[in-house]
């Protein structure tokens, strides 16, 4: 039995760590926080578990919470352009019965982290040193790092060769509650995302919280942007009430919904700066052995869309599909850099897609993005082909980064419909 030794016990190794042990390897983690530190820790930024990456989960038995859990079926994308009215597009989260949700990392992690041992995984609760992992080198036939931070993060170099759009984020994010239902909707449950010219990004997305369902309130924009307002790390309720302030400004429509908001208790707010980048998938230790990166080691995805664990999740996948195919043979770096390419096939797709995005408002906005949008209040499927995007980033470039693909699409949505 081949064994593999996971450091981290995040989204992403955790995934695969579940993954390899129900394929009949033996699996250890290695994780400097025990599930009751996970589970009584900060918060951490909120993401998206899209359709398909749940149905990756169920694979495992790791849907534990979609019974609880807000589903989220539907999503509205609201386009502030200065000085005009909000464009709004909404759609489907999948084209058939599928949804979103979106779970705190402090119950996903735990839980999964405790399924994992109780099912015979192995659980080492310890911090861990480039040094060791040369002594564990010895022992495991794979190391894959998972953790991206400190000593272990630097084995990894920045590879400009595949991203060099690397800009600087600021992040807060509230958990809150009392938020004022949509007024166009029946479903509670809808998912709200922002984009407004010369400020930011805002979610406003149903998730499942410690303490039960609730609203997780996200703003991202660059550093020292108009809605970058925490050089000075306020308190809690300081930092809301800024966050109201900015949304009074910049997306009244979410202003309205959580303008009496509260938050759900004291652990419930976050502020962090973030870059996104992309590193080198291959580690070397001292003693000239290897260890392979993954996810948000080696592909920090930009927060603006909300894509961290959609990667994630696609990277675990990814390497326990190459794992399972590589057999007995050695993992040697060419294994070690071929798993990682057959996760680049989404991962480049995923960073064009947040490069997009992310950089909407830096030149002036596309004319075929203005078709789009309008087609989009006028036919659901434009709308819901935009949203259904956000689960597989990879469809955006056979239409929307393409001017003459996205026209053409548009004529043939109003050809079909007599338009």
């Amino acid at each position: 039995m081949r064994k593999i030794l996971i450091v981290g016990a995040g989204h992403a190794g955790l995934h695969l760590a579940h993954g390899l042990q129900t394929h009949g390897y033996d699996v250890t983690v290695i994780t400097g926080q025990s599930s009751l530190e996970i589970r009584t820790g900060s918060c951490s930024v909120a993401q998206f578990t899209y359709p398909t990456a749940l149905e990756y989960e169920r694979k495992f038995d790791l849907d534990f919470w979609s019974a609880l859990a807000p589903q989220i079926r539907r999503q509205k994308l609201f386009v502030y352009e200065k000085d005009s009215p909000a464009a709004v597009l909404q759609g489907s989260s999948h084209p058939g019965n599928g949804y979103s949700v979106s779970i705190d990392r402090r119950i996903k992690m735990a839980d999964w982290l405790e399924f994992f041992e109780d099912r015979g995984g192995k659980v080492v609760i310890h911090g861990v040193t480039v040094t060791d992992l040369d002594y564990f080198s010895r022992m495991f036939d794979l190391i894959i790092v998972a953790v991206g931070h400190g000593e272990l993060g630097q084995l990894f170099d920045y590879d400009e060769s595949r991203f060099s759009g690397a800009r600087l984020r600021s992040i807060a994010q509230a958990h809150i509650y009392d938020v004022w239902p949509d007024s166009d909707e029946t479903d509670e449950n809808i998912g709200w995302v922002v984009t407004a010219e010369g400020a930011g990004n805002l979610m406003l997305i149903p998730m499942l919280a410690q303490e039960g369902p609730c609203h997780n309130l996200l703003l991202v924009d660059r550093k020292g942007g108009p809605m970058d307002a925490w050089p000075d790390r306020p308190g809690q309720e300081e930092q809301l009430r800024r966050m109201k302030d900015l949304m009074r400004k910049y997306a009244p429509h979410t202003f309205e919904r959580v303008k009496d908001a509260k938050l759900v208790d004291g652990r419930s707010t976050l502020v962090e700066e973030l870059t996104p980048q992309v590193r080198n998938p291959v580690g070397k230790l001292p003693s000239g052995g290897s260890v392979l990166g993954m996810a948000d080691v080696v592909v920090t995805m930009d927060p603006y869309t909300g894509q961290s664990w959609n990667n994630s999740t696609r990277c675990a996948q990814a390497y326990l599909e190459a794992i399972i195919e590589h057999g007995d043979k050695p993992f040697d770096d060419d294994f070690l850099v071929s798993a990682f390419d057959r996760f680049w096939e989404f991962g480049q797709d995923n960073q064009v897609w947040a490069e997009f995005a992310s950089t909407l408002w830096e030149r002036e906005l596309p004319e075929h993005l203005g078709l789009v949008l309008g087609a989009a209040a006028q036919y659901p499927e434009v709308g819901d082909r935009w949203i259904q995007g956000w689960d597989n980033p990879s469809d955006f470039k056979n239409w929307l980064f393409n001017p003459e693909a996205a026209t053409q699409y548009v004529r043939d949505v109003q050809a079909k419909h007599g338009g």
